[in-house]
């Protein structure tokens, strides 16, 4: 026997799925051209074995402003020992495919600066690393194809053990062995315990736990419920956007949280949709299920992997778990279902957008429509699928994250959200729709008599709770502002006993009469005294974008009070700046850039490494989403 084959490692760090996605589809890739593949998170692999290997391919997510991933950071913390020596690696070859949207100032930074480390610490690459851009028409794929090809052409290259047929000899699709990566156990329901009636926070955790979607390190049971007390529009009749202020009280167990941190909830799907899915994939709502990983390494039974899941009912797993009405399948959704399409017609339509030259058709088809799974598969009649490819490739349900927009101390027991409820025209195939935001629409649909439990979970968001001696400058556009309204309102309470230092608060709309969100609020707070008055050292200022010709943002307003912004930040204020668009953070730190620049003298780079400085320091908070 020669030298045994070779395996290659793809590890990757994923915060929505997509770098997953990714890294699953070069391992499929890799495996049809004959090269055995083994697909692992970062968070699940020992970094100190990484010399050991002999190529590894890192796929990467960059989120928000150049974060990483949850899951990557530990890995990355390794990583940056000193200890570690330039010629640690020198063994390994890598390749690394970032994931990112160009739209932000920090492009693809995660993978930018993986690929740099590898190299210090002596690694070789195998080629050059590939970049996805999210606003490309095509999406990350567009990169991801060509890229992948020149990955095999090149390691075929440096051994062609990699590949003992050659880089371009696919495995017949006929012949293909994909199998899917779960297995599900149907339960006679006269054998089940009467314990099924388990609490509902279980039911969450069973059905979550044992779904695909879950991203390792998941907290999948919550932690606590929420009930809805009130539901208020908060723009008026004229204005283009709907504005929610929802105000919770917790259910039983309360959670303790902090100014500026993050809610997620777990939103309900429509349940005639649900059914709808159920009956076209011919399933039993009522059957009683366990879903466990096909163990291919052991072949261990799926019955020694399940002990600890409880069987849950089926309707109840696809409600908890699969988003089947508002995301959009993936590609390898499709390629699946081409296996499984009865009518040819059907079939070589799907074989056409699983392959490279259908991809831009795909995505006009899918994603730019935003097709749903369900809408997929009413499009397509004569593909069956099995349950068990439907749990691995449905896109999961996730909860959605939104910024709390109140104070424990001034809203004791009480949860408030400023929610934009999310809804969209598909551009024109074959007629124009409209579409909704799942969490959105269905928390604007309740009201407080249904006395509905949503699940949540807390979190610390990027913008850290301020002590009360730290002077502050918000800027906080349309939605941005709920942080804000958290932050003022706690000063306002601590104001009571003790002294506060100064804030002042940038708020901007489209127009004054119907986007002016929580107006009455801040207008109290900026008169004779309250936190953003001027009498305080602080401030309120507004822009109203499309109320005058020419359009004015916060940004403007920011140099219109150079002056003052200058002394506040040389009082050692934090600059926290929160909203829903990809341009704003970075024309705000422009503006802010150039303030520095006149008041010190200094050149572009000079103000910006002192903007950087104040980052690194944690008075430079950004949390934005798109």
């Amino acid at each position: 026997m020669g030298e045994k084959q070779r395996k290659l490692l793809v590890l990757y760090a994923s915060q929505t799925g997509n770098a997953l996605d990714a890294a699953e589809r070069i391992g499929r890739e890799a495996e049809r051209r004959g090269c055995p593949a083994s697909i692992v998170s970062t968070d699940e692999f020992d970094p100190s074995s990484l010399p050991h290997e002999e190529s590894v391919v890192f796929v990467v997510s960059t989120t928000g402003q150049g974060d990483s991933p949850d899951s990557f950071k530990e890995f990355w913390r390794f990583l940056l020992q000193r200890n570690l020596g330039n010629s640690w690696l020198q063994r390994v070859r890598f390749a690394v495919f970032g994931l990112g949207d160009s739209g932000y100032q920090k492009y693809n930074f995660v993978a930018k600066k993986l690929d740099k480390r590898l190299l210090d610490l002596g690694a070789t690459t195998i080629v050059e690393k590939g970049l996805g851009d999210d606003q490309h028409p095509s999406g990350y794929e567009a990169t991801l194809d060509p890229w992948m090809l020149s990955l095999w052409s090149t390691l075929y290259q440096i051994n062609p053990k990699y590949f003992p047929k050659g880089p371009d000899v696919m495995i017949p699709q006929d012949e293909l062995t994909d199998q899917p990566k779960y297995r599900i156990l149907y339960h006679k329901q006269e054998t089940l315990e009467p314990e099924l009636m388990a609490e509902s926070a279980d039911i969450i955790e069973r059905a979550r736990g044992m779904s695909p979607g879950k991203l390792s390190k998941d907290k999948t049971k919550p932690d606590c419920f929420l009930k809805m007390t009130k539901n208020e529009v908060l723009t008026k009749a004229g204005s283009t956007k709907d504005v929610r202020h929802f105000e919770f009280q917790f259910v039983s167990s309360s959670i303790k949280y902090e100014v500026g941190d993050v809610v997620e909830l777990l939103p309900s799907q429509d349940s005639s949709a649900i059914d709808a899915f159920i009956k076209r994939c011919h399933l039993d709502p009522e059957s009683f299920i366990t879903v466990c990983p096909r163990e291919t390494e052991n072949n261990g039974s799926c019955g020694e992997v399940i002990t600890h899941h409880v069987p849950i009912k089926l309707k109840t797993f696809v409600e908890l778990t699969m988003d089947v009405t508002s995301a959009s399948p993936r590609r390898y959704f499709f390629e699946v279902m081409s296996f499984y399409a009865t009518a040819e017609l059907e079939k070589e339509r799907l074989q056409y957008f699983a392959s490279a030259e259908g991809r831009d058709d795909l995505y006009n088809y899918n994603q730019k429509e935003r097709k749903s799974v369900l809408e997929v598969l009413e499009d397509f009649s004569s593909v069956q699928m099995p349950f068990e490819w439907l749990v691995q490739l449905v896109p999961s349900l996730k909860p959605r994250a939104f910024s709390i927009s109140s104070s424990p101390l001034a809203h004791p027991g009480q949860v408030h959200l400023t929610v934009s409820v999310v809804s969209w025209i598909t551009p024109s195939y074959p007629y124009k729709r409209t579409r909704k935001g799942l969490c959105s629409s269905w928390l604007a649909s309740l009201t407080p008599e249904q006395e509905i439990n949503i699940p949540v979970w807390f979190h610390k968001g990027s913008l850290p709770a301020p002590p009360q001696s730290l002077p502050l400058i918000l800027v906080g556009p349309g939605t941005g502002c709920a942080p804000f309204r958290g932050f003022i309102a706690e000063r306002a309470v601590q104001a009571q006993t003790s002294p506060i230092a100064p804030v002042m608060f940038f708020f901007g709309c489209r127009n004054k009469d119907t986007d002016f969100l929580y107006k009455d609020f801040w207008e109290s707070h900026a008169r004779e005294g309250g936190m953003l008055s001027e009498v305080k050292g602080g401030g309120f200022y507004t822009a109203f974008s499309r109320d005058q010709p020419k359009k004015v943002y916060v940004q403007h307003r920011i140099l219109e009070m150079r002056k003052k912004v200058w002394d506040l930040l040389c009082d050692g204020a934090a600059v926290y700046v929160a909203g829903s668009s990809t341009k704003m953070p970075c024309d705000v730190m422009s503006a802010l850039e150039e303030i520095v620049m006149e008041e010190t003298g200094g050149s572009k780079e000079m103000a910006s490494r002192w903007l950087k400085a104040l980052e690194k320091a944690g008075r430079y908070n950004v949390e934005a989403w798109s």
